[in-house]
């Protein structure tokens, strides 16, 4: 009798054992939550992919446009193929659903959040580069002035990719997909700037006349928009300038809304810090929508950061968010 008591609390303290190796390893025995990242292959996407993936609490699937973006990030962040899915989500036709009522890859189903990271990236103008180079000579011999004028600079957007089609048109697609689904809650990395249509980032992609695929902060606050009012939950976040400083970063993190963080003379925050926050705001809303603003500041001598978590948990309780009827009309 006693024998047979030893080997059944032997046999389920190895069953416990089993199901905590389980969890420690992201086994398919774990019940996890199942995040959708997309936008994976980007600087910041690639962080936020690389987290959750070694995050026992989330089943991370990375969600790219080509078969060019999945290789980019398995040999960014070494994970498996089958972690990847490979579907342009602009092309998706939900309208017509009696059509075809399920467009979207079935390796998506389940998740219960998404993260979009997914902007439009500008490339800089080799003539610019060249006119740039070329004034050096006399720059250098200008007192005061700098031999390049990183203004002089111009910088555009591949066709098809402008900041319409992208920030706006296409974080459309992506809110409507995650509301087919059924996912609960998006988490949107915008940028901080929204509330000023004179800021330089929406400059780049016009010509000197002011014509052009430009505005991509506007594109970026339309979309934000259309969140708010897609009765999901919703967490946006509007980083400062994105920088990758040296490990360890010592950086604590500022939160704020309304661009009110714009005043600071350093408005920068490292990418794995905006991942970080990301994946706070999917363990620590606790239901609550929000949108802030974030930047990160230099520690002094033997200051310590709060984690990313903390942070969130305690601008959360100060109940306040970004007030989406301020700013220019049509923004």
């Amino acid at each position: 009798m006693i024998r047979s008591i030893a080997l059944l609390l032997i046999a389920l303290a190895s069953q416990v054992q089993v199901e905590a190796f389980q969890m420690q390893m992201n086994m398919p025995g774990m019940v996890s939550k199942k995040v959708i990242v997309t936008g994976a292959a980007g600087r910041t996407g690639s962080i936020v992919f690389s987290l959750l993936n070694k995050d026992p609490r989330f089943d991370a699937v990375g969600l790219v446009r080509s078969e060019d973006s999945a290789k980019k990030l398995i040999a960014k962040t070494k994970c498996n193929l089958e972690e990847i899915v490979v579907s342009d989500v602009t092309q998706m036709e939900f309208e017509k659903e009696a059509e075809n009522p399920h467009p979207w890859p079935y390796a998506l189903d389940g998740a219960e959040a998404m993260v979009i990271c997914t902007s439009a990236v500008p490339q800089i103008s080799k003539v610019s580069i060249i006119k740039a180079m070329l004034k050096i000579p006399i720059n250098i011999l200008t007192p005061k002035k700098k031999s390049i004028n990183f203004r002089d600079l111009r910088f555009k957007y591949k066709p098809g990719q402008y900041p319409e089609m992208v920030d706006y048109v296409g974080q459309k697609k992506q809110i409507d997909l995650a509301k087919k689904m059924g996912v609960k809650h998006v988490v949107l990395v915008s940028s901080m700037g929204g509330l000023d249509d004179k800021n330089f980032l929406n400059q780049i992609g016009k010509d000197k006349n002011g014509e052009g695929h430009g505005d991509i902060l506007i594109w970026k606050r339309k979309a934000e928009r259309y969140l708010c009012l897609s009765g999901l939950q919703y967490t946006i976040l509007h980083p400062g300038g994105l920088v990758d400083p040296p490990e360890p970063n010592k950086m604590e993190l500022v939160l704020d809304v309304d661009d009110k963080l714009m005043q600071n003379e350093k408005k920068s925050i490292a990418r794995t810090d905006v991942a970080k926050l990301c994946i706070a705001a999917l363990t620590e809303s606790g239901g609550k929508s929000v949108s802030f603003d974030c930047i990160g500041r230099q520690l002094e001598g033997e200051e310590s950061a709060k984690s990313a978590e903390e942070t969130l948990k305690a601008f959360l309780n100060e109940g306040k968010t970004c007030d989406y009827t301020l700013g220019p009309k049509g923004m």
